[in-house]
């Protein structure tokens, strides 16, 4: 079943999903149990506070996949700045030790991949394809939207 929805807005409707790959500054491999327990809940006070809706978020020790439905105004760079600078930001406050372990610098690299996704044929298979892409075959689904909910 599709975990995306229209979005109704006066004068649009859309389903625009993204799927996002942001790897960790210098690929090290400062994602662990506690900081994929701080990344799901900042991305969902961040789901609270944007027209940002995170379908699924994944991670492997180094890089995090995310799964993201927003609206038309919110460009795909917008989403994931938004994203990106936020965590980090929040990370770092929660847990120094991966701040050291990243020499003080930044948190994610300073680029991504993104790729549009349909929802009338590869969430599902999109979905997988995240799964299978974990280089140390450690990715955990950290969220996955099963209820529909309103922007």
């Amino acid at each position: 079943m599709s975990k995306s929805k229209y979005i109704h807005r006066s004068h649009n409707v859309s389903v625009l999903i993204y799927h996002f790959v942001c790897p960790a500054k210098y690929r090290r491999s400062v994602i662990d149990l506690s900081v994929d327990l701080t990344l799901k809940n900042i991305c969902l006070e961040i789901a609270k506070r944007y027209q940002i809706q995170f379908l699924e978020i994944g991670t492997d020790s180094n890089h995090v996949h995310f799964l993201i439905q927003s609206v038309p105004m919110y460009s795909a760079t917008k989403i994931i700045t938004v994203v990106k600078s936020i965590t980090a930001k929040e990370i770092f406050k929660t847990h120094p030790e991966v701040k050291k372990q990243l020499w003080g610098g930044e948190f994610w690299t300073d680029g991504y991949f993104v790729n549009t996704v349909s929802r009338f044929g590869d969430e599902s298979t999109i979905s997988q394809y995240v799964k299978e892409q974990g280089y140390e075959k450690e990715y955990k689904v950290l969220h996955k939207e099963t209820q529909l909910t309103l922007f």
